[in-house]
């Protein structure tokens, strides 16, 4: 088992939330997850600020921002 810190947590978050980790490294995660009071809290905001984004209108935003931000969250995963 590889033991994540707080600060390689955050990086997969994204990756979390888009199932997009291996079997591997959403386990460590998970373990992280039960042992950080912080990092669950983290999560759970992550949550609620994805969600209120999938709430907001197609048009509600310009496709410019829209694409700006998708990067920049893709490029803090990187």
């Amino acid at each position: 088992m590889n033991e994540l810190d707080c600060r390689e947590f955050v990086e997969q978050v994204t990756s979390y939330l888009e199932s997009d980790l291996s079997t591997v490294a959403e386990q460590d995660f998970i373990d992280h997850l039960a042992l950080c009071d912080g990092c669950e809290r983290y999560l759970e905001q992550m949550r609620r600020t994805a969600a209120s984004l999938a709430d907001l209108p197609a048009d509600s935003i310009s496709t410019d921002a829209r694409t700006a931000l998708l990067d920049a969250f893709r490029s803090r995963r990187a």
